[in-house]
């Protein structure tokens, strides 16, 4: 009664099949947030976050991190000024100059070595404002990258009044690429039915763009002076005095409630083609497959014609060491008569 069999493994370039088959990408797109989620509806920062990185950014949940232990940063708000302006200290006197910090790590990671603001495209010249806001999505959320054209927050205005914001790939058959990957615009709109719907293209915007999109850092540069005329932020940019720009840009978030996002990976798969011809594996090691000291089949039919049912099958190493169990989903009756091929995906 065969137990092992071994597979047929040819090289990549062989026109031979081989029971093996490496190497296989395919690009996956699922919900980013917490369990897979594809939005998030209620958000939450932590107390036990540091005052000193508090200055700099907020962490953002979906749950609240006070009373369910499992809750973990979904992603970071953030405001920079280019001067400094609204955060503590300035040039030449004492002060973190938080929002200074945030401008130039945000600049330094994302814009080429002869740029050193951000510039948006509007209607006429472009714009580069002193100001921004950055959403930075956490690495376990991102994991590989953002997927454009799904993604779509709302932002609180006065009035209570919500301001839906997505990017324009959807209309970008080039996107710009430079030093933080792709680029695209953000711009006002929603997705209706899976599709970008865009409201007001980055071209007619009079102030600039409403932002820039990097998929492939998950992260979101808003123009503060765009966001603030649309959403009303209140944004304070009084020099050597902490304002908090950034719990306000938060709060907007929060009460507007909506963070819908999907993440692109590309998984790397395996192949393996189990081959089972019809005179193997016809016999089972169940107890219950024979009976007395003769090994008499339990079922009498059996007799020149033995019947198996798979379950599932067992990879091992040259030592016989099991590496892998792939179960099926139900059995798969095995006889003379029958032969199968069952391929076990492996991914990485």
């Amino acid at each position: 009664m065969a137990i092992y069999k071994d597979f047929n493994i040819q090289p990549e370039n062989s026109l031979v099949s081989s029971d093996v088959v490496t190497n296989v990408k395919d690009t996956v797109s699922s919900g980013m947030w917490a369990d897979g989620a594809g939005s998030i509806t209620t958000f939450f920062t932590s107390s036990a976050q540091s005052a000193s990185s508090a200055v700099y950014y907020l962490d953002v949940y979906s749950k609240n991190p006070q009373s369910d232990s499992t809750a973990k940063p979904q992603f970071s708000v953030a405001y920079g000024h280019f001067n400094g302006s609204g955060s503590a200290g300035a040039v030449g006197t004492d002060g973190l100059r938080a929002s200074a910090t945030i401008y130039r790590q945000l600049a330094n990671t994302l814009l080429g070595p002869n740029e050193e603001k951000f510039t948006f495209a509007g209607s006429g010249a472009n714009v580069t404002p002193e100001y921004i806001y950055a959403i930075s999505v956490a690495r376990q959320q991102l994991r590989e990258k953002m997927d454009p054209g799904n993604w779509e927050i709302h932002i609180s205005g006065s009035g209570n009044n919500k301001y839906k914001f997505i990017d324009d790939s959807a209309a970008t058959t080039n996107p710009t690429v430079n030093q933080g990957g792709r680029v695209f615009n953000v711009v006002s709109g929603s997705i209706a039915s899976g599709t970008a719907v865009t409201k007001t293209a980055a071209a007619s915007q009079g102030g600039g763009a409403y932002g820039l999109f990097y998929p492939d850092l998950g992260i979101i540069i808003f123009n503060g002076p765009a966001l603030n005329a649309s959403a009303s932020l209140s944004t304070d940019t009084t020099s050597n005095s902490e304002k908090g720009n950034t719990r306000e840009f938060y709060e907007d978030i929060r009460v507007a409630s909506y963070f819908a996002a999907r993440r692109e990976e590309v998984i790397t798969s395996q192949h393996y083609f189990c081959r089972v011809p019809n005179k193997e594996f016809n016999f089972s090691s169940n107890p219950t497959f024979t009976s007395g000291s003769n090994g008499d089949f339990t079922v009498g039919t059996f007799f020149k014609n033995p019947k198996s049912f798979i379950t599932q099958v067992g990879l091992y190493n040259d030592n016989n060491e099991l590496l892998a169990v792939a179960k099926l989903s139900k059995p798969l009756q095995k006889s003379y008569s029958k032969e199968a091929i069952i391929k076990v995906k492996l991914d990485f």
